[in-house]
């Protein structure tokens, strides 16, 4: 996996702080959480589009693929959000708590798959390293 810079890594986490404290308080009617999940998201997005992935193989590309969709529909519920903080569109009621239940979905599963499969890949070329070698 490309690993992202000092100041990339703390916008990612300031991302996921944002886009947390902005779907917390969003149920709460707080006027700035819309502006506060919205930044988030996108930022958070962003730094995780920037974290590619370089190798070969295709099972973690495939879960790269899903870390990005996720991404994506996180920031389509700040979208979502938007229709009914501000009454326009189709999604007035809660449609974005659904957008937001299948990108964590995605983004939890890809966060604890992608790492094994890492390691189930750097564990297959330290073994072909010591055959070879």
């Amino acid at each position: 996996m490309k690993t992202l810079n000092k100041f990339q890594n703390i916008l990612y986490v300031l991302g996921a702080v944002m886009l947390l404290v902005g779907a917390a308080s969003y149920v709460t009617a707080w006027s700035l959480s819309f502006y506060f999940y919205a930044v988030g998201a996108c930022i958070f997005a962003a730094m995780q589009c920037l974290a590619g992935y370089e190798g070969d193989n295709l099972i973690v590309k495939r879960l790269r693929i899903q870390q990005v969709i996720g991404a994506l529909l996180l920031v389509c519920t700040a979208v979502f959000m938007a229709m009914r903080t501000f009454n326009f569109g189709f999604a007035r009621r809660n449609e974005w708590m659904v957008c937001l239940a299948v990108a964590c979905v995605f983004e939890l599963y890809t966060a604890f798959r992608i790492p094994s499969e890492l390691e189930k890949e750097s564990g297959r070329n330290n073994d072909n390293k010591i055959k070879n070698g």
